[in-house]
């Protein structure tokens, strides 16, 4: 709660034109913002490039930002626009780069096969229709609720639960060779 008492004081004192207010806004919400980024575009430069263009916009558009949603939010369907606008202008043919798990103390068979199942789950979730993948990018890596869900992708709940179930569906048709 405190977070969000702090966030609204934030937009306060950016919104009156402190820079260092909305410093500390992107500080806080840059690795969350760059998280969905990165697993909705699977592309670590593009994840960059679209998290910078997040807070450029979210500067621009601060006068309009509605209170009674949470900054995060507010970043959410600000980054998750833009990341289904750029998916949009893609060639469906385009190499998607991947993610490297890293060892942790595993022995290399173990870190292979997972590091297999990683590059499995994530193609997977690469070949998702753009609006499933947001609805499962936002809910099983960010951890956001269905209603959260219903703000930042501006649709109704039935479509949300929708999507997702789809989308698990599709990844767990692509992925049943680990189960």
């Amino acid at each position: 709660m405190s977070g969000q008492v702090d966030d609204a004081i934030l937009v306060e004192a950016a919104q009156d034109g402190d820079l260092a207010a909305f410093e500390a806004i992107v500080r806080r919400h840059q690795a969350a913002v760059y998280r969905v980024a990165v697993r909705m575009l699977d592309s670590r430069a593009d994840a960059q490039d679209v998290t910078q263009e997040t807070f450029v916009r979210a500067w621009r558009s601060l006068g309009s930002f509605r209170r009674h949603s949470a900054v995060s939010t507010w970043l959410y369907r600000i980054v998750t626009r833009r990341c289904l606008d750029l998916i949009a202008k893609r060639r469906p043919t385009e190499e998607l780069n991947r993610l490297e798990p890293q060892p942790a103390g595993r022995d290399l068979a173990e870190t292979a096969e997972q590091r297999d199942q990683l590059r499995a789950v994530t193609r997977a979730i690469g070949t998702l229709p753009a609006e499933q993948r947001a609805a499962l990018v936002l809910r099983e890596f960010e951890g956001l609720s269905y209603q959260e869900l219903v703000d930042v992708l501006d649709t109704s709940l039935p479509a949300i639960k929708g999507r997702i179930h789809r989308a698990r569906l599709a990844v767990l048709e692509q992925t049943v060779a680990w189960r």
